[in-house]
């Protein structure tokens, strides 16, 4: 019975430590569920051709899944970029493990290549999907000395955690909703809405984020109680930042496939 109880809170803890880098698997679901409206005919060929019977959504979390794989910790510094307050991304001392941005351009980079097999063009899909859901996660885009807010200790109502988790999927959890839930609380977005969403680069994107990075931080005090006021104050907020995940995401792959 020991053993057991040993066993269960280490699976405990490995689920916290894996959780507490991702967007959250709720999240990454909705962002999924959101491109897949508006992908173009061709892309959702081409996609189906490489997935198979898979879909965004259910490949969204494969980039965390392979985490606790030894031949897959290489791509872990991919899932975020630290910039240093005052810098800008090309100013900044990069990551030599590599970083978000650099990961997104070698997920292009291969599924553009005539030479890439279909096996590599898979993987790096499914890594594409998941790295585009971690950009619009503001905490991604954070400062390196607290490790994108996993060291900003706070409390989510009487639980100690840290910033980064609550942003990750605190909020999200909190409501109770599915994937498909709160994938289907945006609505119809016009063409209009659309452009405005997707226009800009990476980089104009990554800077985007790093502006509203700055504005979670300030959102709380280390070891501030956070409850019901904070996530009426800031649930909006990662809404929106799902749905722009989605339709950014839609807009890469339609530029990749079309």
């Amino acid at each position: 019975m020991r053993h057991l109880y040993i066993v269960l809170i280490f699976i405990g803890l490995s689920t916290n430590i894996l959780s507490a880098n991702d967007w959250g698997r709720t999240g990454h679901r909705a962002t999924a569920a959101v491109a897949e409206r508006y992908l173009t005919s061709k892309t959702k060929k081409e996609i189906k051709k490489l997935l198979g019977s898979d879909n965004l959504v259910t490949v969204s979390t494969y980039a965390d899944d392979i985490k606790s794989y030894e031949e897959y910790r290489k791509y872990s510094s991919w899932h975020y970029v630290n910039i240093a307050p005052g810098l800008t991304y090309f100013e900044d001392t990069k990551n030599p493990e590599g970083d978000l941005i650099q990961g997104i351009n070698k997920c292009k980079e291969v599924l553009l290549s005539d030479d890439a097999s279909n096996e590599d063009k898979t993987f790096y899909l499914k890594l594409l999907i998941h790295f585009i859901g971690d950009l619009h996660q503001p905490l991604h885009l954070g400062n390196a000395a607290d490790k994108g807010g996993n060291d900003f200790q706070v409390r989510w109502f009487n639980d100690g955690t840290n910033l980064h988790s609550i942003w990750d999927s605190k909020m999200i959890d909190s409501y109770g909703m599915s994937y498909s839930e709160l994938a289907s609380n945006f609505g119809s977005v016009t063409k209009a809405e659309q452009k405005n969403i997707t226009q800009g680069t990476l980089i104009d994107w990554v800077n985007e984020g790093q502006d509203l990075a700055k504005e979670v931080y300030a959102s709380a005090e280390v070891g501030e109680k956070l409850s019901y006021r904070y996530q009426a104050d800031n649930f909006e907020t990662v809404q929106e930042q799902i749905r722009k995940g989605g339709i950014r995401l839609a807009a890469v792959l339609n530029e990749l496939f079309n």
